[in-house]
């Protein structure tokens, strides 16, 4: 009887141990998503950064922020320079696409061989309770501190 209670407790520090892991392991997904969406808008704004001086003559001055010191140069040695950060975030992120779809083949095996199933009713319920909060809170309005 004692031995049964002893596994028991080992069988909950198991899941624990499981349970930090897979949470470990969609936080990482997570901010590989994050991190995905962030270089994608640096793509973005390099395309419009292009977009806006390659119409432009080539020996027209303009400025570029390097290291946080703001650089005088001339479009023709800035575009090149905007054209490779461009292409080498575009290959980041292609490396870091990989990296998510290979998480998520970890994720989804880890899913299988423990038999994890993520609670969808749980989480709709706890929506409801926190719009009804939200709802409870509309209509107050708060003066300024000093009158």
């Amino acid at each position: 009887m004692a031995s049964k209670a002893g596994g028991d407790g080992k069988e909950a520090i198991n899941e624990q141990i499981i349970a930090n892991t897979y949470g470990n392991m969609r936080s990482e997904m997570t901010q590989l998503y994050t991190k995905i969406t962030e270089l994608e808008m640096e793509v973005s704004e390099h395309s419009l950064v292009i977009g806006a001086i390659e119409p432009l003559d080539h020996s027209r001055r303009c400025y570029r922020m390097v290291g946080g010191v703001l650089v005088e140069r001339t479009i023709k040695e800035v575009l090149p320079a905007v054209h490779r950060n461009k292409e080498g975030l575009e290959e980041v992120i292609a490396r870091m696409h990989e990296a998510l779809e290979k998480k998520k083949k970890e994720i989804t095996e880890f899913e299988l061989k423990y038999k994890i199933r993520i609670r969808k009713a749980d989480t709709n319920a706890d929506e409801e309770e926190g719009s009804k909060k939200e709802g409870s809170a509309q209509g107050v309005l708060v003066g300024p501190a000093g009158q």
